[in-house]
């Protein structure tokens, strides 16, 4: 008996492009740039191939090579000239993020998001201001209270110098209304959130703290990241993120969490961003130096993966990469 459903019907070449559900273009794409105050010259990030921080004086350099791929929104990092325990250099005026996003604004049609967070710009490596004695009691952790009035500041910085996006990322309880009324009284009510609303205390980040500077000094981030094994607490956390005015909500890390992804599109009525993040990246080049998988494939692979899960946007440091395959 011949079968009366045939699938393979539309597998033809032509037909199957037709019959594609999911479309990614470089328009989805986010690619993070690291800018680095310390340094005059670019600097190779190792466990990252492909990427390096870059001094300030190279930002618009770096943003547009990005945007030479098709690529047209950057997600900025930066690495201070110098930290102290509550991370002041991260809302100053005169600050690493401040002065490319300033460049790149001014001399650049890029898209500047920010990263709003304090791990990058404290001496001990954590996302808010310590508790007493945190250090000798792993017990203790981030003040979560005392942090928001600083991510409100951060954010307000970066939209002085012309942020288009602010991306807080340190999993602070009530942190994007904070941010949100900091933004709205310094007259940048204009200026949308990414919030960093289901953010898991992964293993997949450790090439990013080589990357940013950012790895804790002591102890972990268990007390304010997600555990990786609760899908229901995240659906919590983006529902406290929208009553608090989240314009877009975002997953971190991608891959390992597309059910999360997934429930949050068919839950909530706002942009949905993935970070496909530094260890997702490092691990398919790792993979593809000892010639086990070719890198392109797998790279456009998971960020399809992404997509169709309901990703509308996706953050990756394979973007550029992808961009210029698919522009061919």
């Amino acid at each position: 008996m011949n079968p009366i459903e045939r699938p393979r019907r539309l597998r033809r070449d032509g037909l199957r492009e037709l019959v594609s559900e999911t479309t990614l273009d470089a328009s989805d794409l986010v690619t993070p740039v690291f800018v680095d105050a310390t340094t005059d010259e670019r600097v190779a990030i190792e466990s990252m191939p492909g990427h390096e921080r870059v001094p300030v004086e190279e930002s618009v350099s770096r943003v547009e090579e990005v945007l030479e791929t098709g690529v047209e929104a950057v997600m900025l990092f930066g690495i201070p000239e110098s930290k102290d325990d509550r991370g002041s250099r991260a809302w100053a005026a005169d600050g690493v993020v401040q002065e490319a996003t300033r460049r790149i604004t001014r001399e650049t049609d890029a898209t500047v998001i920010t990263d709003v967070c304090l791990c990058e710009y404290t001496e001990h490596g954590h996302c808010g201001v310590l508790e007493d004695d945190a250090a000798a009691d792993p017990r203790l952790t981030v003040k979560n209270d005392e942090t928001l009035d600083l991510l409100g500041k951060i954010a307000v910085s970066h939209a002085e110098a012309g942020a288009e996006m602010v991306a807080p990322s340190g999993m602070m309880d009530g942190m994007v209304g904070a941010i949100r009324d900091a933004l709205d009284d310094a007259g940048r009510a204009d200026v949308p959130i990414m919030s960093y609303a289901a953010k898991y205390e992964s293993a997949f980040y450790g090439p990013f703290r080589d990357a940013a500077d950012g790895a804790p000094a002591f102890g972990d981030r268990r007390h304010y990241q997600m555990d990786p094994a609760n899908a229901r607490e995240a659906m919590r956390e983006v529902s406290l993120d929208v009553e608090q005015g989240a314009d877009v909500l975002l997953v971190k890390p991608a891959l390992p969490y597309l059910d999360v992804i997934g429930a949050i599109r068919a839950e909530f009525d706002r942009p949905v961003a993935a970070y496909n993040v530094s260890g997702e990246y490092a691990m398919l080049h790792a993979a593809a130096d000892r010639g086990w998988l070719d890198l392109r494939e797998t790279a456009l692979e998971s960020l399809v993966s992404i997509k169709r899960a309901g990703a509308d946007i996706i953050v990756t440091y394979f973007a550029e990469d992808i961009a210029d395959a698919l522009g061919r």
